[in-house]
């Protein structure tokens, strides 16, 4: 055998046995790249804050993995699908509908009619609590004609995304006097950096989670019910310590969304703050290290 061939063949057989013993970083470095980038994070996060006017629409991006929380009223589909096909996104893994309230769910159907979806994630819902309202019977005839998976939120679940990670955090109880405290609450972790996204949870929904333990130290906070006094209270606050609070609100709404009192905790916690009827569409990327911050106005 040429000596050249045998030299290279003892060589790769040496590789292999070193990466049965060395962290795949190290054995990427060995062989003169890296797994990952210079910030620790193979793939970058990025949570969108989607302009829809007096509702929510979240979409989450990492790698090559897509989810979508809410999609805003009724009559909405179009702009979240604008959106999405700006940001080249033309499936989504899992889609979560965290409460059934027409400025959430309001367009679902088409949503579920236009995407593929790998999931379809709710909360469990009571018999006496399920909606009758035509939007929803809208969206249920079209997760059924769609075949697709509908899943009940549990608390505790984590779906990976990319190099990050969703968990799920709420609700935690099955049965609520108001709609808002069945909304799905989520955290996503991303290397150091994390998102807390609670719907419309009210006050007793916070009280849960926070009893949960799971709400600690986050970066980011969406504010939960459009930044209402009926939600962020004190407690709450004062365990996610965010940096950043995110409304999403429509101009001059009927609501009077966001309160002044909320507005005036945040700035009491020095927490910056955006809005979507300021600063429309609200991005905030993730590098693993460090959070970038862009808004369409």
């Amino acid at each position: 055998m040429n000596r050249t061939v045998l030299y290279v063949m003892i060589a790769i057989i040496a590789l292999l046995c070193v990466g049965f013993f060395v962290d795949p970083e190290e054995l990427a470095k060995l062989m003169g790249g890296n797994s990952r980038s210079e910030s620790g994070s193979r793939d970058e996060l990025t949570v969108h804050f989607i302009d829809v006017g007096q509702g929510d629409s979240i979409l989450i991006t990492a790698g090559d993995d897509s989810m979508l929380i809410d999609c805003g009223e009724i009559g909405k589909a179009s702009v979240v699908e604008n959106y999405l096909a700006s940001q080249g996104v033309d499936h989504l893994d899992y889609v979560i509908g965290t409460h059934p309230h027409s400025d959430h769910m309001g367009c679902m159907d088409e949503i579920v009619n236009y995407y593929d979806i790998g999931e379809l994630i709710i909360p469990h819902l009571p018999d006496k609590d399920i909606p009758t309202t035509k939007y929803f019977e809208r969206f249920l005839d079209a997760a059924e004609a769609r075949g697709l998976n509908m899943t009940e939120a549990k608390v505790g679940r984590k779906i990976p995304l990319g190099d990050g990670e969703c968990e799920i955090i709420a609700p935690c109880s099955e049965k609520y006097s108001n709609t808002n405290n069945y909304s799905v609450g989520v955290i996503i972790r991303h290397g150091e950096k994390s998102f807390l996204l609670t719907g419309d949870a009210e006050s007793l929904a916070e009280k849960e989670m926070l009893e949960s333990g799971r709400v600690v130290d986050v970066d980011v906070y969406k504010a939960g019910h459009h930044g209402s006094d009926t939600s962020s209270s004190d407690e709450f606050l004062d365990k996610a310590s965010p940096e950043i609070a995110v409304i999403s609100c429509g101009v001059g709404n009927s609501y009077g969304h966001p309160s002044k009192s909320t507005i005036d905790q945040f700035k009491s916690r020095r927490i910056k703050v955006y809005r979507t009827d300021l600063s429309g569409t609200v991005t905030i990327t993730s590098d693993g290290q460090e959070l970038s911050v862009s808004t369409e106005r």
